[in-house]
């Protein structure tokens, strides 16, 4: 860094005291950084990002009380400058697409190497999109084969009681139909989802965020 350049201003976000002094001491042992605070939750980050007027901020995803998707999309709101480069162990379809389109500038893993998560952040801070390879894969996919052939509200119901275990008997009975529309629902299932059986149906619905626990909790 030549003496005429400002180190990038970086606020370190996440629940785990252990990565985030880990996360700090990266930083500021490292020429062309400056840590200007660090919080455990993403409410604290919102109110530190106001105070410090951070270049980038390293947001975690999950966060008891306000996490990281609701953080950015509230620093996006109060038009603060920083960056986000969301920095989390979860690369799924349900944590990816909220973060991005809540505002973050960039999404890597937790397992990056120190250099990537330095070009990362000086990327970020530059205003480019830094997406780890995993994760950039995945939009591409997206892109490439998007949900041109979305699930119907009767198959989601089929799906959801398949989550919950029932038997196909159990199933026709709860939805008033056949066993052998169950089966066909099924079939429909399988082909959109691209699987062949009832738990892999089941898994790559969760991973599509088709499925939550809460759409499980009752009928």
């Amino acid at each position: 860094m030549s003496a005429d350049e400002q180190p990038i201003r970086v606020l370190i976000v996440d629940d785990h005291p252990v990565v985030r002094d880990g996360l700090s001491g990266l930083f500021r042992g490292e020429d062309g950084f400056e840590v200007v605070g660090t919080a455990s939750d993403g409410a604290e980050g919102v109110a530190l990002a106001r105070r410090r007027a951070p270049d980038v901020v390293l947001m975690d995803l999950r966060m008891p009380g306000t996490d990281g998707v609701a953080a950015t999309a509230e620093l996006r709101r109060l038009g603060l400058p920083a960056r986000v480069l969301v920095l989390t162990t979860f690369d799924t379809d349900r944590d990816v697409l909220p973060a991005i389109e809540a505002g973050a500038t960039g999404y890597l893993l937790k397992d990056a190497p120190r250099e990537e998560l330095f070009r990362g952040v000086r990327a970020a801070a530059r205003g480019e999109s830094v997406l780890a390879p995993s994760v950039a894969a995945r939009l591409l996919g997206r892109v490439r084969s998007p949900d041109r052939d979305p699930l119907t509200d009767r198959e989601l119901e089929v799906l959801t009681l398949v989550a919950r275990g029932t038997t196909n008997r159990e199933a026709a009975k709860a939805l008033f139909v056949s066993e052998a529309t169950i089966k066909t629902h099924l079939l429909h299932l399988y082909a959109k989802l691209g699987v062949s059986d009832r738990a892999a149906a089941v898994a790559e619905a969760y991973e599509r965020g088709l499925l939550t626990p809460g759409r499980l909790g009752g009928g």
